[in-house]
């Protein structure tokens, strides 16, 4: 048996799952265990004794989870303080005083996390060029904190104008809170982020000492029962970037993994993409709460350097990531407002779950309409691991959607509304962008991706779905490949001159050698490291900006090179997202941005063929929103299937964490490393 293996644990609201690699042969376990807020770290834990490796032997252990952004989005976080400039305590209120719904009349922005009476100002003033205007009111400092102890915050947040600049003052902030309250969670804007920006570094701060508290007691309870268990390493965490940190830093800066379940399928697409030779990629992650979708676009992974999450602003290099509440357990509903059919954002999570489950849920949601269609085998679920109740499924729907109405139509409505709200969510990372999705192939994952993949693919007039192997569990297999990283960033507003390409040049090497340091502080050797750079650019004069890649060779060569070479490509990117763009015009650097890797091993997928040949198990009637029901529908198992096996639809391919649903006019067949790949077949006949 192998003594070497790495394992990746992706905690998502319904379901924990494992992805287990023996290193000596290539070959992958899967599992799964239901995830309950209340019980988490146990519910970790047994899933762990479960797989087929002692914890001791694992060579690398690597996690992602949802903790940090469900503590978010259900607002059950710490008791927060916040410490800023005087004059700047209602920033989190003010925002960017716009509407981001314009039209919706009914639209209220999220409340602020800190109420008034915890947002504390101290007298102080650096200005934008990180000069100390005014001298620190260190005894204003020691009144506040006073304060929000006797109000029994459990955490404080510090941010002043213009840190970013110059981090004295709240550093020195800082450590009069640590060393005074070591019991406190403190977040510091500088520690951070390093951007201009007062409501977005604000917020960002604040919410890192909003999750911090509830999410380093989940780690810190991870990192010791892993270790009892026998584990030697450290524990390395999934970033919102895509890269990977130590827990220990993740425990202190939870703002920086509220994407860290998702990201890892990203990481995995590209991979994929390495290996595949697909530049162009839709990665669609179907869980049981969300749907999540991002780009792989000529090769690279799309980023942001900014996100919002629940209607609140973070700050930071995360994976361009756009969710809709429409997973499994997204809850059917009337909209009492309109009377019409709504599918999500509420979810039933894995308990109680949606009606089929029978765990006491009792509203409709997406699982209960595909058992009513067929697309689900209530007897096969989970490999048989779970029974669903049909009649539950149909119970449901008619006490909460209509005691008259068909329940096989209001059964499709539910699919309807909710591959619809799938395909709005990629034509935003694609249409919006000037990006035409036909020129994409949609890779599916997350264990209802396959239930949902054709039919948005079609609707949107993808020709090409991709089905890796151990769908359910690739956000899980894409950590396995992730590296680790350190983004050094720092807002420095500087004209693209001749005569600004010294300071231009230094500012990048003082941010590279901050990013290395970082990376080597984990352990990893400066020579192993390899460095990417990129900067903020806008036209002079105007206020946003877009993120654009440098050459290192630009930085090294003579200022033309810098400044043609930016010109150009920052100008591509202008035309392409906004139809226009002069390359003779002035433009700016805002923030610049350094990015250091230290790369792992990355594992191949290995191809699992069978040599005797697809036969359907089974069959069943399914019903299909083009054609109704089709009586005889085959059911195929993955691992059945040959390399020169082609399946027409309509048909099932069933793997034990997965259904994948082929419809009419798709064809189904495995690639030479073992991804299903769906195939729109009126495409291949035109």
């Amino acid at each position: 048996m192998s003594t070497s293996w790495r394992l990746a644990v992706d905690v998502g609201g319904t379901f924990i799952d494992y992805i287990l690699l023996d290193e000596e042969t290539g070959e992958i376990y899967i599992d799964k265990q239901p995830s309950t807020a209340q019980s988490l770290v146990d519910e970790f834990m047994t899933g762990l004794e479960r797989l087929p490796a002692k914890v001791e032997d694992l060579s690398m252990f690597i996690h992602g989870t949802t903790v940090a952004i469900n503590t978010l989005v259900q607002e059950r976080g710490a008791k927060t303080g916040l410490l800023t400039t005087e004059g700047f305590r209602d920033v989190l209120e003010l925002g960017r005083a716009g509407r981001p719904e314009i039209y919706d009349l009914r639209y209220l922005p999220a409340e602020p996390l800190v109420p008034r009476y915890l947002r504390r100002e101290i007298p102080g003033r650096l200005g934008a060029d990180g000069r100390e205007e005014t001298p620190l009111d260190m005894h204003a400092v020691a009144t506040e904190v006073d304060y929000l102890v006797t109000h029994g915050v459990e955490a404080i947040a510090i941010c002043l104008l213009h840190s970013y600049a110059n981090p004295a003052h709240e550093q020195q902030i800082a450590n009069y809170v640590r060393e005074r309250h070591p019991e406190l969670a403190v977040s510091v804007s500088n520690e951070l982020v390093r951007e201009w920006r007062e409501f977005e570094r604000t917020s960002t701060t604040v919410i890192n000492g909003y999750t911090q508290p509830l999410f380093s007691n989940y780690a810190r309870s991870i990192d010791e029962r892993v270790r009892n268990a026998g584990y030697q390493n450290e524990i390395a965490f999934m970033r919102s970037n895509g890269g990977v940190m130590t827990i220990g830093a993740a425990g202190e800066k939870p703002v920086e993994t509220l994407g860290s379940g998702p990201a890892g399928g990203v990481i995995g697409a590209r991979a994929l993409s390495e290996y595949t030779g697909r530049k162009n990629i839709v990665c669609a992650d179907v869980g049981g709460t969300t749907y999540d979708v991002a780009l792989i676009h000529d090769g690279e992974i799309v980023e942001r350097s900014d996100t919002d999450i629940a209607g609140r602003p973070v700050m930071g290099s995360v994976i361009d990531i756009i969710s809709v509440g429409a997973g499994g357990g997204s809850i059917a509903s009337i909209d009492p407002d309109s009377g019409s059919l709504k599918v999500g954002p509420e979810s039933a999570g894995a308990h109680p779950g949606p009606a089929c489950f029978g765990k006491g849920g009792t509203r409709p949601a997406v699982t209960d309409a595909q058992v009513i269609l067929g697309l689900l085998d209530p007897q096969r679920f989970l490999g048989g691991r779970m029974v669903l109740d049909k009649n539950k499924s149909e119970a449901a729907i008619r006490e909460h959607l209509g005691q008259t109405g068909d329940v096989v139509q209001l059964a499709a409505g539910i699919m309807t509304i909710a591959q619809t709200n799938m395909a709005n969510a990629i034509r935003v990372i694609t249409t919006e962008r000037g990006l035409d999705p036909k020129d994409f192939a949609m890779l599916s994952f997350g264990g209802g991706g396959g239930l949902f993949a054709a039919g948005v693919a079609e609707e949107l007039g993808m020709d090409t779905v991709i089905v890796p192997q151990a769908a359910a569990g690739f956000s899980a297999w894409g950590m396995l490949t992730a590296d680790y990283r350190e983004d050094a960033v720092r807002t420095v507003v500087t004209n693209v001159t001749t005569r600004d390409f010294p300071e231009i040049s230094k500012n990048f090497r003082s941010l590279e050698q901050e990013a290395r340091t970082g990376l080597i502080g984990y352990g990893f050797p400066d020579e192993a490291l390899e460095v990417a750079y990129s900067a903020d650019v806008r036209y002079a004069g105007q206020d946003r900006t877009i993120t654009t890649p440098l050459k290192a060779e630009w930085l090294e060569g003579e200022a033309d090179e810098l400044l043609g070479g930016l010109a150009a490509e920052f100008t591509r990117r202008h035309r392409q997202r906004y139809g226009h763009g002069e390359e003779t015009a002035a433009i700016q650097i805002v923030t610049m941005r350094c990015r250091a890797i230290a790369p792992v091993q990355r594992p191949r997928p290995k191809g699992s063929f069978s040599t005797e040949g697809a036969q359907a198990v089974s069959h069943r009637p399914i019903w299909f929103e083009e054609t109704g029901w089709a009586e005889q529908v085959p059911v195929y198992e993955r691992d059945t299937m040959t390399a020169a096996d082609t399946l027409a639809g309509p048909c099932v391919v069933d793997e034990w964490t997965t259904t994948v649903i082929v419809p009419p006019n798709w064809t189904a067949a495995l690639d030479d490393i073992g991804n299903l790949v769906l195939t729109y077949a009126k495409a291949e006949a035109q």
